[in-house]
């Protein structure tokens, strides 16, 4: 064996030898540890459901098997949970996010609220992408894209930052369709039990994993319809109605449209606080990969309705970065077509 070739294998074997130590560090760090995954949006939703289905196999994944327990922690549309995660959780790895898709975007549109810098949190991967909907009571006359501007629809809504506000505020801005918004739900949960009681005719911005997952009667027994499907392509599951990309009338319009709709690239994203060292954000990206790729997860997925797509941690981390590289003009017309900028703020 030459000089050459041993020296290759010499630097391969200390490779390895650091990789397994470092490995058993983070075991050795996890075992007999408890992680607390924090929920931004409150018990009893579609979050919480993928909250609890998700975290017993993600513990099993995690090196030294940590116990996850689950914390609620609603408020300002997701801000306030995004904010502790950002400067108040310990940043060890003890402490993880399962987030709205759409509050790590608040940031770049310019919400005094949200301080903090979502491309420094650590990305761990988004258990699902989705396609976001309007939806409405069937008993309410509203059902098709022409009605968002000649019938009375009326959304519930939680707070600036949340889909269910922003979504709307776009189609009405960029559109000129006639959405009137209620503030001030917990959370989308807590809209659904509005629709049911007659206190508002829909939800928009919605996402087709959470009325699956709290309402799985709703779409069989057509007690809600879909007028509009918030998406750059149609959903399979509604291939009758169109995605708003198809009344976008210009390129502008188009490139706003694009803005807008990353979060839905990132349903369910889980991300540890910033400055988690990065041998555990390596372990826990790991973790999340064998997960979502468990068999008997998915088997708990399927069982509990529960959509799920893999999106990689290191993408939500370019998603984040390629957004914050947006020229500033695209920024601006996106902003003011979701009227972001201003927006009350729930109060807890």
């Amino acid at each position: 064996m030459g000089a050459l070739s041993r020296a290759i294998m010499l630097s391969v074997a200390c490779t390895l030898g650091v990789a397994s130590a470092k490995a058993d560090d983070v075991a050795d760090f996890y075992k007999g540890k408890q992680i607390t995954m924090i929920l931004s949006a409150g018990a009893g939703g579609g979050y919480s459901q993928y909250g609890f289905a998700f975290a017993p196999f993600f513990a099993q994944h995690i090196p030294g098997k940590p116990n996850i327990v689950v914390q609620n922690m609603p408020g300002a549309g997701g801000i306030r949970a995004s904010i502790h995660l950002f400067t108040n959780a310990p940043k060890d790895g003890t402490v993880i996010g399962l987030v709205h898709s759409s509050v790590p975007f608040a940031p770049v549109y310019g919400i005094e609220a949200a301080k903090f810098d979502p491309r420094q949190f650590n990305w761990i991967g988004s258990i699902n992408a989705t396609t976001a909907i309007c939806v409405a009571w069937a008993a309410s006359g509203v059902s098709k894209w022409q009605d968002l501007f000649d019938k009375n629809y009326i959304v519930g809504g939680t707070g600036a930052g949340s889909q269910m506000e922003t979504m709307p505020a776009m189609i009405n801005k960029l559109f000129g369709t006639k959405i009137k918004i209620i503030s001030g739900y917990t959370g989308g949960s807590d809209v659904f039990l509005a629709m049911e009681r007659g206190e508002v005719t829909g939800r928009c911005g919605g996402l087709v994993s959470s009325i699956q997952s709290t309402r799985p009667d709703w779409f069989p027994q057509k007690k809600v319809t879909v007028p509009i499907q918030v998406s750059m392509q149609r959903n399979a599951m509604f291939p009758d109605t169109p995605a708003i990309i198809e009344f976008a009338k210009d390129e502008r319009t188009k490139q706003i449209l694009q803005l807008l709709l990353s979060p839905l690239e990132m349903d369910r994203p889980l991300l540890a606080p910033p400055g988690v060292p990065a041998e555990r954000v390596a372990a826990l990206r790991q973790a999340f990969h064998e997960t979502m790729n468990d068999p008997a997860f998915l088997a708990e997925a399927k069982k509990q309705k529960l959509e799920t797509q893999e999106v990689s941690g290191e993408r939500l981390a370019q998603l984040m970065r390629d957004v914050f590289q947006l020229p500033p003009e695209v920024i601006k017309a996106a902003n003011e077509a979701m009227n972001m900028t201003g927006a009350p703020v729930e109060k807890d």
